[in-house]
């Protein structure tokens, strides 16, 4: 009898789970598959009668299928099943139009706007097409502004193309923006889709708190501005995994803003943006392929990267300071970083570590870069590391670690080298700019440790190459088991040059660090 009680409340519980595993095929809404038809109305009723009883998967069967703007909601699973097709529809106007704050105008939404919600997920081995294509003008490429460039090594002349678009990037026209909003949202999950082409940012989670992004390929096209992959905006408790991501602008931007520009999904709250960690994963961007930070209102702290691989980038890992929203307890560990320099108007000049704090908004009071550690760090570049603190805003407790570098020539060094790259500032002379590149240049630092540093030149031919690690305006610098020189063309350069500091050590010999002014 006992067994029997048993066996009958196993039964009871197991239909009880099966029960909340309900499937609403789109289909069965009116979803029509590899035809002209706009199916937005039925994806959205799937996925209220979902949400209204109580949650369950939203199935997309195979095929391909055009919507424009529709809204997940609690408790929805999107299950994309193999060989179906979620595609952006061509047509501007099937996306619902958005009104931003003063004074920006009205812009249009991409394909996903989720709010407020909890327990959401887009699963499957399905695809997620956003059509980016039908929004650029492929056959042109922006052109950088004179008024930038004039405060270049090359002026008029920089990045010059001699034919075609180059690098892109290519020029949009009027187009949909994020592919996915998560806005205010609890336990995000998105595991296993291809997502392609976006028009715009890709993946945008602005102030969720528990987030999965797993095992996704994340591919937009490499031409394509604004393009970034996936974007972390005052986000809380956030793992990215085994993650395939190749695209035009960042493909991480992990920020703390409450608003930005005319962009939607932001709630105006402040709140400390943290906990995010993100391994295993592979990365090409033809802006910055790991960004850290840019005009933030709100903090960003304890991120953690490990076990990645920077390809084919434009810059590698980024960490920006322009607002008063400080940076801080930052980890990179195990990764290695490929760089090159590009045509066209990308942000980003071949670094592949960047660090700097410089003011971008005025009437504010910058906040600080602290506490950033690198580990393990295998680089080969056609430009410098580069820390640039201010006077206004010094750069705290930096940390290498075990670093290889090679510095490498590049074919386009004579149209793009020797310039410092940090637009994204205030005033356009601070921005971008005409510079001798050491192997690493630090200023303004208080706190910097590097030790076991290999530094290589391979080719090195321009004349503005020199120290192999050059530091000034600092503090509490030490410098142990470096090994390296200075540009290998230049007789003037030392493999470490250290100037207008206090307190300064190393191992390094005498005769191969040259010091000024140093107490």
């Amino acid at each position: 009898m006992r067994r029997h009680l048993l066996l009958l409340f196993m039964l009871l519980v197991s239909g009880h789970c099966f029960a909340q595993l309900k499937q609403y095929n789109i289909t069965s809404y009116g979803a029509v598959p590899n035809s002209t038809t706009v199916c937005t109305k039925a994806l959205q009723s799937a996925i209220d009668d979902c949400n209204a009883h109580g949650g369950g998967d939203v199935v997309v069967p195979t095929g391909v299928f055009i919507i424009g703007t529709t809204h997940l909601k609690s408790n929805v699973n999107l299950y994309l099943q193999k060989g179906a097709v979620l595609r952006g529809s061509p047509n501007l106007d099937d996306y619902t139009p958005y009104t931003p704050d003063t004074p920006y105008q009205h812009i249009h939404l991409g394909m996903f706007l989720t709010q407020d919600a909890e327990n959401v997920s887009i699963t499957g081995d399905g695809q997620l097409d956003g059509n980016g294509d039908a929004y650029f003008e492929l056959d042109k490429a922006k052109k950088l502004d004179t008024s930038v460039t004039k405060y270049s090594r090359q002026g008029a002349n920089f990045r010059h193309v001699e034919s075609g678009i180059g690098d892109g990037p290519i020029v949009p026209k009027d187009r949909p923006y994020q592919m996915f909003i998560f806005s205010n949202c609890k336990r995000v999950t998105i595991k296993d889709v291809f997502i392609t082409k976006s028009p715009f940012w890709c993946m945008h989670m602005a102030d969720c708190e528990s987030v999965l992004i797993s095992n996704i390929r994340l591919w937009t096209n490499m031409l394509a501005p604004n393009a970034d992959g996936i974007d972390l905006t005052s986000c809380t408790n956030v793992i990215v995994t085994g993650c395939d991501i190749r695209t035009g602008d960042d493909s991480f931007a992990i920020t703390g803003f409450d608003h930005h520009f005319e962009v939607p999904g932001f709630e105006h709250l402040h709140h400390q943006s943290e906990n995010i960690l993100i391994s295993n994963c592979n990365l090409q961007s033809s802006s910055c392929a790991l960004r850290i930070g840019f005009l933030d209102q709100n903090d960003v702290r304890n991120v953690q990267v490990t076990n990645c691989n920077i390809t084919n980038s434009s810059r590698g890992i980024g960490i920006f300071l322009r607002d008063k929203g400080s940076l801080e307890n930052l980890s990179f560990t195990n990764i290695t970083i490929d760089t090159k320099l590009r045509t066209g108007d990308w942000w980003g000049n071949a670094e592949p570590i960047h660090i700097s704090a410089v003011r971008g908004k005025p009437g504010v009071k910058l906040g600080e870069i602290r506490h950033v550690t690198f580990n393990n760090i295998i680089c080969k570049g056609e430009n410098g590391m580069l820390l640039w603190g201010t006077d206004e805003s010094i750069l705290h407790d930096i940390y290498f670690n075990h670093i290889r570098f090679e510095l490498t020539d590049s074919k386009l060094n004579d149209v793009a080298g020797g310039n410092i790259d940090m637009r994204g500032t205030l005033y356009v002379k601070e921005g971008l700019f005409k510079s001798d590149i050491p192997g690493l240049l630090a200023q303004n630092v208080d706190g910097l440790i590097i030790n076991d540093f290999q530094l290589k030149w391979t080719d090195p031919r321009m004349p503005w190459l020199t120290n192999g690690v050059e530091i000034n305006h600092f503090k509490n610098v030490r410098i142990t088991n470096f090994e390296g020189t200075g540009a290998p063309n230049n007789p003037k350069a030392y493999p470490v040059e250290v100037k207008y500091g206090e307190h300064f050590t190393t191992d390094v010999k005498a005769v191969s660090v040259h010091q000024v002014d140093v107490k």
